[in-house]
């Protein structure tokens, strides 16, 4: 019985008890299904800290290019206009075409202020006897042009080298009077005049009484027509003519200039004219006898988008004091002036070529801006009195 029983708890414990390969393979699987909830756990807390995040990116502000309005200039119609040969700017073809009238003018001070001396396109200024100064003026398309037609002057005595000057224009010469030597010139260049003490233009004059003569002779438009149909002159250009000088096409400031926002020429004592620049207008304003250079026509100041200084050999060549100069077959120097500075030039002329031309300091000929020009024939032996400011 003893052994029974024994046998029986044998068998009990037997059967109760497990392999020891078992126990350790459940072991490593509880181990591997925890290993496994772990790697689940952590993929779902991944998964879900990703689902829930909200990623803030930078704001990015596109850059918005200008709109740039192209600038299209009207086109403007010049149909009808050419380029005129004295200033380079657009005029009536009719006005291009016609032959200008070159003007002896007084320039006392009893004179002054000049009438219609402001239509003056180009105007020469140079020095006659007794330290005074004449000027001359071109005239462009003068029945059109002069804003009173009925007043031009006071016209005064040509000078030959004056005659000289308006025959490069190819101009129809007006004055009252001459001296011989002016005669000579005339003659010998077979330039057309009128004149208001001989010829077609004796009947083109008048007197104005209330100032003392010499000085109170005037030019009417009417004047010139009656001279331009008794002496059956030609009113437009000749065949062939090219033109004084080279312009640019539009407005150009000098390079390598320098400033000059004063000129003053001192001829003598008396006659010293100046320019201001204005750079508002981009012209120099004339002034003379210590005031403003007027036209009493319209009471506006002369202007001038180009001024010319012209260095020359000048003297007297008699007892009278008449001046003459060596501008035939010569050469010098001299200045241009615009926009408010100055450029040292130089200058040639040869009679059997008509022109005198300009140069720059490359030997290149000068173009000059579009506008009006003045230009100072000035003593080479008193270049110091042009003085630039």
């Amino acid at each position: 019985m003893d052994v029974n029983m024994t046998n029986q708890t044998d068998c009990k414990n037997k059967s109760v008890k497990e392999p020891r390969s078992f126990t350790q393979m459940k072991k490593v699987g509880y181990l591997l299904s925890l290993l496994f909830l772990c790697v689940l756990v952590t993929g779902c807390k991944k998964n879900s800290q990703e689902d829930n995040s909200i990623i803030i990116l930078p704001t990015v502000t596109p850059t918005i290019e200008p709109t740039v309005t192209p600038i299209i200039k009207p086109e403007v119609n010049r149909e009808g206009q050419a380029i005129s040969k004295l200033t380079g700017l657009w005029v009536e073809e009719e006005i291009a075409n016609q032959r200008p009238f070159a003007v002896m003018l007084n320039n006392i001070r009893v004179a002054n202020p000049q009438s219609g001396i402001g239509d003056a396109v180009i105007l020469y200024e140079a020095l006659v006897e007794g330290g005074i100064t004449r000027l001359m003026g071109i005239f462009e398309g003068i029945d059109k042009t002069t804003k009173t037609a009925e007043r031009i002057g006071s016209v005064r005595s040509a000078r030959h080298y004056y005659v000289s000057f308006a025959d490069e224009y190819d101009a129809i010469f007006v004055h009252y009077g001459q001296t011989s030597y002016a005669i000579k010139k005339i003659k010998k260049l077979g330039i057309d005049t009128i004149s208001g003490m001989e010829g077609v233009g004796v009947n083109s004059f008048y007197r104005d009484k209330s100032i003392k003569a010499p000085h109170n002779a005037f030019l009417s438009l009417d004047g010139i027509q009656r001279a331009l149909e008794k002496g059956k002159l030609r009113t437009t250009y000749e065949e062939g003519y090219q033109g004084h000088y080279q312009f640019y096409d539009s407005d150009k400031d000098l390079v390598g200039a320098s400033l000059a926002g004063k000129v003053t020429l001192k001829f003598s004592s008396t006659a010293k004219p100046y320019f201001i620049y204005d750079s508002n207008t981009k012209e120099y304003l004339r002034y003379q006898y210590d005031d403003k250079h007027i036209d009493a026509n319209t009471s506006e100041q002369l202007t001038y988008k180009n001024l010319i200084v012209q260095f020359v050999k000048e003297w007297n060549i008699d007892k009278n004091g008449y001046q003459t100069m060596d501008i035939e077959d010569a050469s010098g120097e001299g200045y241009y002036f615009t926009n408010g500075s100055f450029i040292p030039i130089t200058w040639k002329k040869n009679e059997s070529t008509r022109f005198m031309k300009y140069y720059n300091k490359s030997g290149e000929e000068l173009i000059i801006n579009p506008g009006k020009t003045y230009i100072g024939v000035f003593p080479d032996n008193h270049v110091s009195d042009v003085m630039i400011e």
